[in-house]
C-alpha cells in the first residue's frame, strides 16, 4: 500500500548496500533541522521501504527516517531460511554504520519488531527510545497454524488461496468489533497479496520457513530505554495479552491498546499512530 505524500523534509536519498554477500536497500528521507535521532522504521514482512510514505507528513518534520528493504524482503536480495533473526539484527547494524547513524529511535511492526528486539539487544548502544506495534515475544498459534497452509498455496502458485488466507490471518473478523476502514483496508492488503511478482512470492514463502524454524523471540537482555508497546483493541493475530507479555520483558515499557483497530493499527490508524 504506497501512497506519495509530500512531507518537510531537506532530501530523500536511496543506498544500495551489501550485507554478508547480500544486496539490499535503504531509503532515507533527510531533516535538516532535526528535533530529534533519526527514525528506524521496520515494518511487517509484507511491507517495504516504501510503506510508510503515508506517515511522512507527520513524522519527517521531526526527524531524520529511515526505511529499509533487508535481505530476503523487498527488493532486496533473497535470503535462505537458514539465516536467522539474528543476521537480520545484524544487517540493521551494518546499515547504521554503513549511512553514519551512531544512534537511532527505533519503531518495529509486527515481524519488524522481531527484527528490531533482537537488534535492540544485540546492538543496544545504538538504540535510543523503542516503540513496537503489533508485537509479540512468541509465534501465534494462528500463525503456525496458518503458514502451512498458506506456504502450499503459494508453492503451487495458488495466489488467490493465499491471499485470501493472508487477509483472515492479518485482519480481525469483522464481528469482532468497529475496526476503522476495515473494508477498505482488507480490499488493500488482498490486491497487495494479488499482485506480488514471483520473487515477492518466494521471499514470503521462505519467509515464514525462517519464522518457524528460529521463532521470533530469545530471553537476551533489553536495553534500559523509554519504550513503548501498543497494538489494536481487536488485533486477533498478536492479541493485546501478548503485547503485555512482551512490554513485561523490557525494563521501561510501556503497554496500550489503540481502539478501533486490529493487528494493521499503523495502516487504520495512521496519524494516531505517527
Amino acid at each position: 500500500m504506497r501512497t506519495a505524500v509530500t512531507a518537510v523534509q531537506d532530501s530523500v536519498e536511496e543506498r544500495d548496500l551489501i550485507f554478508e554477500g547480500f544486496a539490499y536497500t535503504c531509503r532515507i528521507v533527510r531533516q535538516g533541522v532535526p528535533r530529534t535521532a533519526p527514525l528506524l522504521l521496520l515494518g511487517g514482512s509484507s511491507q517495504d521501504r516504501y510503506s510508510w510514505q503515508s506517515h511522512e507528513r507527520w513524522l519527517a518534520p521531526l526527524c531524520t527516517l529511515i526505511t529499509v528493504d533487508l535481505p530476503g524482503y523487498g527488493s532486496s536480495d533473497f535470503l535462505p531460511a537458514h539465516y536467522d533473526i539474528g543476521f537480520l539484527a545484524d544487517a540493521v547494524q551494518h546499515m547504521l554504520t554503513e549511512i553514519d547513524v551512531p544512534e537511532v529511535n527505533l519503531f518495529g511492526g509486527c515481524f519488524g519488531e522481531v527484527v528490531g528486539l533482537r537488534f535492540a539487544q544485540r546492538h543496544p548502544e545504538s538504540v535510543r527510545p523503542i516503540v513496537f506495534a503489533g508485537a509479540a515475544i512468541r509465534l501465534p498459534g494462528i500463525y503456525t497454524d496458518a503458514v502451512p497452509r498458506v506456504s502450499r498455496a503459494l508453492e503451487r502458485g495458488a495466489v488467490e488461496e493465499a491471499a485470501e488466507g493472508l487477509v483472515q490471518l492479518f485482519m480481525s473478523n469483522p464481528g469482532a468489533g468497529k475496526v476503522r476502514k476495515h473494508t477498505a483496508v482488507a480490499r488493500l492488503l488482498h490486491r497487495q497479496f494479488m499482485n506480488q511478482t514471483p520473487d515477492e512470492l518466494r521471499k514470503a514463502v521462505e519467509h515464514n520457513r525462517r519464522l518457524v524454524t528460529h521463532g521470533c523471540y530469545e530471553p537476551l537482555p533489553v536495553p534500559d530505554v523509554p519504550s513503548l508497546v501498543f497494538t489494536g483493541e481487536y488485533d486477533t493475530l498478536c492479541t493485546p495479552d501478548m503485547g503485555r507479555e512482551l512490554a513485561a520483558t523490557m525494563p521501561s515499557a510501556r503497554f496500550t491498546t489503540v481502539k478501533e483497530a486490529d493487528h494493521l493499527v499503523t495502516v487504520e490508524r495512521s496519524q494516531e499512530s505517527a
